[in-house]
């Protein structure tokens, strides 16, 4: 299958309740990660990597940071003069309020959808940290003459609304569906999913007709015995970020080795180019085992942290396994321990801050400790 015969839509405001603390003033797609890139870049990255060029990205609320980051799309070389992205307003059509289900959200931009006059989809929400090979899954729904073909993975199921969890045929032809079920291991929905775009237009129009609301129950899992509907393992590197724990846990990995799992040559993941200095390194500073962006400036001592750009360590003060954000400021002889610190927050001199490995200390965007 030829990706340029795909669309892709991206849902940037998915599961956005499961990480409030940070979401209350940004999407899940725009919540910084890895020092430098934001979640919705993953999913874009692994569009563009595999040939698509077309994206819709559809919105919900508090996405003025998200505009900001995808700008024309340029970045992923989706700034064209045909196709290319889109990003599709957050009002439910015909109510004139913002959707409240995944099945209203697709209803609203269905015009977008037909208009595309691609024969097939792919959805994909923004929580899933992932580096995938977009074409192997393109040809393994046309190999298996699949009408909805679902990527999923192994391991501990998310604990996110309607996480779908298969039984599976040998051949991969999912059997069974059930909706978050108390599991701790099992085959777990990545919420990837390719279908016809003919196909998905009858079945949203059926389920608004019909007042349908979960795209889980109404469209899946009611028609496991009407459609081949397959289940594709990714075996590649993919986390689902489900809480503020499972986002420093999954960033603090990165540290410890994932980096290298996550990010490849052959399959880069692009970002919004920011141009700065490179980080300055004080006479008396240590920084060991971290990932560390550019335009920091380091007097102090840094130990297994991520630090987003423009980061300010001061003298004496010592930072270890945390997240410091875009334009922290940590104050000399502060001590933060195991803290996730949100843009530009400012620790005081002498201050501080410890957390736990199993309770990160959060700090909202600006505020002064």
């Amino acid at each position: 299958m030829t990706a340029k015969n795909v669309l892709g839509l991206v849902f940037s405001s998915a599961y956005d309740d499961n990480i409030r603390e940070m979401t209350g003033i940004r999407t899940m797609g725009s919540i910084p990660f890895a020092g430098r890139y934001r979640l919705i870049d993953f999913v874009l990255s692994n569009m563009v990597n595999c040939g698509m060029s077309k994206v819709g990205v559809i919105t919900k609320s508090n996405y003025q940071s998200l505009m900001d980051h995808l700008g024309s799309g340029k970045a992923w070389d989706l700034s064209r003069k045909s196709e290319g992205m889109t990003i599709l307003p957050p009002f439910n059509l015909g109510t004139g309020g913002m959707y409240k289900s995944r099945i209203e959200a697709l209803a609203n931009v269905m015009d977008y959808i037909s208009q595309s006059k691609k024969d097939y989809v792919v959805l994909a929400d923004c929580n899933a940290v992932c580096n995938i090979d977009y074409g192997k899954l393109l040809d393994f729904h046309e190999e298996k003459g699949a009408d909805i073909t679902i990527a999923y993975k192994k391991g501990a199921v998310p604990a996110t609304e309607n996480r779908m969890v298969f039984g599976l045929e040998a051949d991969g032809k999912i059997n069974d569906v059930a909706i978050s079920p108390a599991a701790d291991e099992a085959d777990f929905s990545l919420n990837i999913i390719v279908i016809s775009r003919v196909l998905l237009e009858t079945l949203i129009k059926g389920a608004v007709s019909s007042n349908m609301t979960s795209f889980e129950k109404d469209i899946i899992q009611k028609n496991i015995g009407t459609y081949k509907i397959y289940g594709y393992e990714v075996e590649d590197y993919a986390k689902v970020i489900d809480s503020l724990q499972s986002y420093y846990d999954i960033s603090m990995a990165l540290v410890d080795g994932d980096y290298r799992k996550l990010f490849s040559k052959e399959r880069p993941v692009y970002t919004k180019v920011r141009d700065n200095m490179p980080t300055t390194y004080g006479l008396s500073s240590e920084a060991n085992n971290s990932l560390i962006a550019d335009g920091c400036i380091i007097k102090g001592k840094v130990e297994n942290c991520i630090l987003f750009r423009g980061v300010h360590v001061e003298e004496g003060a010592v930072v270890k396994n945390s997240i410091l954000m875009q334009g922290a400021y940590i104050g000399a002889n502060a001590k933060i321990s195991c803290a996730i610190l949100d843009k530009k927050v400012v620790v005081k001199p002498g201050r501080e801050l410890t957390g736990a490995p199993t309770y990160p200390i959060y700090v909202g965007k600006q505020i002064i400790v």
